[in-house]
């Protein structure tokens, strides 16, 4: 059966979380042994509202990024747990792609080496494949090479994958952290066997349109894209995305045409903005 583009993902998680009270600062990843019950009301929330893949709350689930928590955490139980809370939540009526963040280190600067990355990717990602995953989503990747280093390991999985990039540097800030432009990474990924490669972070949806016009024009594979809700702004001190989820909304059939084949929300959008996006995607 061929499958029905636009598939609709999921909003942000960080912040949801927060909205259920995780401190500012603490590692969202750790509730999933604390407070399960919380993390599975933010899945359970973007099904809801529609999202026929969700994500899990493992995006800093690896050795590396949790190098300060080291000998207090089991990675494979954290990674497990996530999945497992995404599956509950899903039930029949989602699938659950698994989130697979960067390391927080830079090859280039020799902060961290090859052999460490593959080590710390394996670990997550066999976790998160045993817990019954049905895909991995390789995203916020600054670091082209990190990304295929993820992107070798979870290709042994044989589930779907998918990796995002961001790009939010440069003069028009257009290119990734190492200079990385939207064709690059097209082009680089599917030829290192990526299934799906795409964006998510860094751009409000308008900034988005452009990125996903430039992918589509050097690649064939769908493409999936998460734009943030705008780019935050400091009120009281805390970082608050203006955009309405119906302003966000409004902006995606531009997305789709662009080429875009699944659509959701990174920062600062929630279970209203998949909502959103679900009533725009039905009315033709």
């Amino acid at each position: 059966m061929a499958q029905q583009w636009p598939v609709l993902t999921d909003g942000a998680w960080g912040t949801e979380l927060q909205a259920r009270g995780l401190p500012a600062g603490e590692v969202p990843d750790l509730w999933n042994l604390t407070h399960a019950e919380k993390v599975e009301q933010v899945a359970s929330a973007y099904v809801a509202a529609g999202s026929q893949i969700i994500l899990t709350n493992t995006f800093r689930s690896n050795r590396i990024a949790l190098a300060h928590l080291s000998g207090r955490i089991d990675i494979r139980a954290l990674n497990r747990a996530g999945v497992e809370i995404s599956k509950r939540a899903a039930g029949t009526s989602a699938r659950v792609y698994a989130s697979v963040g960067p390391s927080g280190k830079l090859l280039a600067s020799g902060d961290v080496s090859e052999r460490d990355l593959e080590a710390a990717f394996e670990e997550q990602i066999e976790a998160l494949v045993e817990a019954g995953a049905d895909g991995i989503v390789i995203e916020t990747m600054a670091d082209l090479d990190e990304a295929r280093i993820a992107l070798r390991i979870a290709k042994r999985s044989r589930l779907p994958v998918v990796v995002s990039m961001v790009f939010d540097s440069g003069k028009n800030r257009d290119r990734t952290l190492t200079g990385v432009t939207p064709e690059q990474a097209a082009r680089e990924l599917t030829s290192a066997g990526a299934d799906v490669v795409g964006a998510n972070c860094g751009h409000g949806i308008e900034g988005y349109i452009p990125v996903c016009s430039r992918m589509r024009s050097a690649t064939t594979s769908p493409l999936w894209m998460k734009p943030n809700a705008g780019l935050p702004e400091l009120v009281d001190g805390v970082a608050t995305y203006k955009i309405s989820p119906q302003e966000f909304a409004a902006r995606v059939p531009a997305l789709v045409q662009a080429g875009a084949n699944y659509v959701g929300g990174c920062c600062g959008t929630n279970p209203e903005f998949i909502r959103a996006i679900k009533t725009v995607l039905a009315d033709p």
